[in-house]
């Protein structure tokens, strides 16, 4: 091993040139392998939720990554003491014939049987990692080797680190892109930037009120019943705003747990409380230099309602269990469809909160009072829903469109959208079966000279409902899982959501995961 000092500049230098750790590992393998006399070099992720340690990278002299496993389980009672050693920058030396702790056996892959020593890599952010270098045939790693080890950790721990990042962007982009298409799919649109529907017509009013406001940072409230497009509005002065190259964040203040509000918003700092195992950043600094949406603002808890406030006036908040103030330059737009004055006079929402709020209000009328937008929108629909599900495109006829345009619509454009998607499918013709989509019992009456909309009982109550269709699977996913919530095999895991949210939708829906154990 000589030269050492060569061999580090050499490591450094290919760590910081790639930003996957495969490639890293791979190019500075061979070198490391044949410099250090050693027969294989891996770098393993420790998953502390899922209690899973996995290897990611490796590279070997006489074996294939094919012939090692990927991943495998640890024991959650371990995580303490795993943790304690990543913050340690100890080194773990395992030789040959020898036994060692349980704790150094989950670290090392099991079917290492050789002289092998590990090293912690503290990442910014979970997955943290391990790098093992190890040796066959009873071959014994020396003092040389440890101190090679040590310095060897930095380097790959930015390696690392570089490639969790690009995982994240990778993760955030495919969220976006999924985001992007679910509301041009609401909207009837091929790109953000076209044209809002209604914008010269029912919603012209409301347009001219987004252009005269986007230019500006004050902040904006949207008021509207539910389904009547609030989003869309926000996403619009997001667009026409300096901003529209920044992030747009939206966030439903309803479905986040109470416990779990300022975490989210905010975020945390590592250890501020049970399961704050490390820093997490809050939709606030995610939506620095662009647009954060709070969806039904009138539903935050008091206690949120005050730190919101502290960000409204001097864009500055803490994270939780942190002291040290943050800034951040978020735009906000929040939306509700409560009474907000009316809970203010009921001390449910705080009165100056409001006035920061409601400096610049946009009222969104319902779909019944801007009807004559109602043909565009279903036309758009039409051809989304032909799309989505791959048939081809019905005609609107003079009769559906006439049912569309008598009929109140409750629950607004999303309404509409899902009345369009259920005729679509039921449709045997060329036209939509708007009646049928809608419910509407055939007429026996000839002289009947109005028609009413009277849903067929039975449809309704053998379809189920979407909490209760939810409720359904959920508990499903815990039998399966015999009431584990979280955790390896938990049913989190298997529903691919997060333990807190699922845990929230549970108490929302009145599920006891206690029934579901077999003891």
């Amino acid at each position: 091993m000589n030269n050492p000092s060569d061999l580090l500049l050499y490591v450094w230098r290919e760590a910081c040139r790639h930003v996957h750790i495969e490639e890293s590992v791979s190019s500075i393998g061979d070198v490391l392998l044949q410099r250090m006399s050693l027969d294989g070099l891996i770098i393993r992720t420790i998953d502390f939720e899922k209690s899973r340690i996995k290897t990611v990278a490796s590279a070997f002299r006489n074996k294939t990554d094919e012939s090692i496993e990927v991943s495998a389980s640890f024991n959650q009672q371990h995580s303490g003491k795993i943790m304690e050693w990543l913050h340690s920058s100890e080194i773990i030396h395992i030789k040959p014939d020898t036994q060692h702790s349980i704790i150094h056996r989950t670290l090392f892959p099991e079917w290492l049987d050789g002289g092998a020593m590990a090293g912690p890599l503290l990442t910014e952010n979970s997955p943290h990692g391990i790098i093992i270098i190890y040796t066959e045939n009873n071959r014994r790693l020396l003092l040389d080797h440890k101190i090679i080890l040590k310095d060897l950790l930095e380097p790959f721990r930015i390696a690392l680190n570089n490639d969790q990042r690009l995982e994240e962007m990778k993760i955030l982009k495919e969220a976006a892109e999924a985001d992007k298409e679910s509301l041009l799919f609401r909207l009837g649109r091929a790109e953000i930037g076209d044209m809002v529907i209604g914008a010269n017509k029912g919603l012209k009013t409301v347009m001219e009120r987004v252009k005269l406001v986007a230019n500006s940072d004050l902040p904006v409230l949207i008021l509207g019943e539910t389904g009547s497009g609030k989003e869309v509005v926000a996403r619009e002065i997001h667009q026409q705003s300096p901003r529209h190259r920044g992030p747009f964040i939206r966030v439903n203040c309803g479905a986040i747990p109470s416990e779990l509000i300022d975490s989210e918003l905010f975020g945390h700092q590592k250890g501020s409380f049970t399961g704050a195992i490390e820093t997490r950043l809050g939709w606030f600094e995610r939506a620095d230099g662009g647009t954060l949406f709070l969806d039904e603002v009138g539903e935050l808890p008091l206690a949120a309602q005050v730190r919101l406030l502290r960000v409204l006036q001097d864009g500055t908040f803490e994270r939780v269990g942190g002291g040290k103030p943050i800034h951040v330059d978020v735009r906000i737009v929040a939306a509700t469809h409560k009474d907000l004055p009316g809970m203010v006079s009921q001390s449910k929402f705080r009165e100056d909160l409001w006035y920061r709020l409601a400096v610049f209000p946009i009222y969104l009328p319902p779909i019944r009072d801007r009807k004559e937008d109602i043909p565009d929108l279903a036309r758009h629909f039409t051809v989304k829903a032909s799309q989505r599900f791959g048939v081809p495109q019905k005609a609107l006829g003079d009769e559906g469109l006439s049912r569309l345009l008598n009929y109140e619509w409750p629950g607004n454009v999303r309404e509409l959208a899902t009345v369009i998607e259920r005729a679509t499918i039921l449709s045997k013709g060329i036209e939509l079966d708007i009646d049928t989509a809608l419910g509407i019992q055939p007429r026996t009456n000839s002289s009947s000279t109005s028609s009413t909309l009277n849903f067929e009982k039975r449809d309704l109550d053998s379809f189920p409902t979407l909490d209760k269709a939810m409720k359904k699977h959920i508990e499903e996913a815990l039998k399966l899982c015999k009431g584990r919530v979280e955790g390896v095999f938990g049913a989190a895991e298997i529903l691919d959501i997060n333990p807190h949210t699922l845990r929230g939708r549970m108490r929302k829906l009145g599920i006891d995961w206690k029934e579901f154990r077999p003891y």
